[in-house]
């Protein structure tokens, strides 16, 4: 295996890991600042204490969730250093603003907030845990914009052949990062409800503070459901930002071959990237890819087999997390719908409040899922249509990416298992 295959692995490893904490940190603090208004408005010491319970499983998700972020960064330099020359202009600058203003913030105030509850006044408190929430999610937005130039490189001008930092303002305001964000914002706010609701769930099961846990349960209900509608809202315009941006990453979510008008979507297919087409292609529904790609049954859709060879993205693994993130996105607003409806008398529902906690790790699956489509789907560029994967690793040899994976490995899986136990142990334990 070369070296940039394996840096390739090292950071999906890395990178998917890091984003086990970061969905629960935006959702939970936004979730967390609800809670504490309510604390601040009615003064009702059980919102008092519901935050605090919550506040603590915050804290570790957020503790080791920095600890996991850190290395992404060092990578652009250790083993992706041509793609850090190419475009250090652009990309540089957006993940300083991230880390000068946004991480500071957070940083911050996570203290003054976690400490100070007797330190500073309620309005203080109040305002602390706001920064964080907003901070955090802030911290998103400019890494994903970071991101976006991957996908869609604007705002720039090339000097020496090289892109150069020309309108910061498009580079912000990129629709394809916008749509990124959108997307990842409400299924990490998706996140946070399911993960209230799920120990919550768990807690009522065993009759344990039934009143804190059924507010909490409620609350998150209408958060979950929102955002899960949102959610699938978020995405279906991220697919037609990608049929207007990156046509072949459309046509691989869809093993989509032959470019034409008044496309089927075939509801049962398997494709077979080696012969150029589908092995099972059936159950069509008339026009809905041109209707879903462009709001347009007459709408042309560009199919793979008009595509050089050597720009496509790898069409099974992009097809196959599409599918199944598309599957878990349509589950979740039917979920989130039959739990809002129960939310009044959920401690009645036993057999949900036994299921509910095992289906926490659902959104998680489907944001992971999500960004394989978004990096794969980007294939064979890093910058799209402007640098090649292949071009952008550093000149090192691969015995070195395969012993610092190895040891991503090791201390990711301790901590991952430190996460499981911290979370799980408290989670129990409860508010007392």
């Amino acid at each position: 295996m070369d070296v940039v295959m394996l840096s390739r692995i090292q950071f999906a490893v890395t990178i998917f890991f890091h984003f086990i904490f970061v969905p629960l940190t935006l959702g939970l603090s936004i979730l967390l600042a609800i809670m504490e208004t309510m604390y601040v408005r009615t003064g009702n010491e059980m919102y008092k204490r519901m935050v605090k319970f919550w506040g603590k499983l915050f804290i570790i998700n957020f503790t080791l969730g920095v600890v996991t972020g850190i290395t992404l960064e060092f990578q652009f330099g250790t083993n992706w250093s041509r793609y850090s020359e190419y475009v250090g202009d652009i990309f540089g600058s957006l993940l300083a603003i991230e880390a000068s203003t946004s991480f500071f913030l957070e940083s911050t105030f996570i203290a003054v907030w976690f400490f100070g509850w007797k330190k500073v006044s309620k309005k203080v408190h109040l305002m602390c845990i706001w920064i964080v929430a907003l901070a955090a999610n802030m911290s998103a937005f400019w890494i994903i914009m970071a991101n976006a130039f991957m996908q869609n490189p604007i705002g720039y001008k090339l000097v020496n052949g090289k892109p150069q930092l020309d309108d910061f303002i498009a580079v912000i305001t990129n629709q394809y990062g916008i749509g990124i964000y959108a997307h990842t914002l409400t299924s990490s706010w998706m996140v946070g409800g399911l993960f209230v609701m799920g120990i919550s769930a768990w807690h009522l099961a065993r009759k344990n503070e039934v009143e804190l846990f059924k507010s909490s349960f409620k609350m998150a209900s209408v958060f979950f459901f929102i955002f899960s509608l949102g959610t699938a809202a978020a995405g279906h315009h991220q697919g037609q930002i990608a049929a207007e941006y990156q046509p072949a990453k459309l046509a691989a979510m869809e093993s989509h071959w032959e470019t034409g008008t008044n496309v089927p979507m075939y509801l049962l297919t398997w494709p077979n990237s080696t012969n150029t087409g589908n092995v099972v292609q059936a159950l069509p529904i008339p026009d809905a890819l041109s209707i879903l790609a462009y709001n347009n049954p007459d709408a042309e859709v560009i199919g793979l087999n008009d595509i050089p060879k050597e720009d496509r993205p790898p069409v099974l693994p992009v097809f196959i997390s599409f599918r199944l993130m598309v599957a878990l996105g349509s589950f979740f607003p039917i979920l989130g719908f039959a739990l809002f409806f129960w939310r009044k008398k959920i401690e009645e529902k036993t057999f949900v409040l036994k299921v509910l906690p095992w289906l926490i790790p659902l959104p998680y699956i489907g944001i992971m899922l999500g960004w394989a489509v978004t990096e794969m789907g980007r294939q064979p560029w890093i910058v799209y249509s402007m640098l090649r994967t292949s071009d952008a690793a550093s000149p090192i040899e691969a015995s070195m990416v395969v012993w610092s994976i190895i040891a991503f490995t090791i201390i990711y899986s301790f901590l991952g298992v430190l996460d499981i136990y911290l979370l799980r142990k408290y989670a129990i334990k409860g508010p007392k």
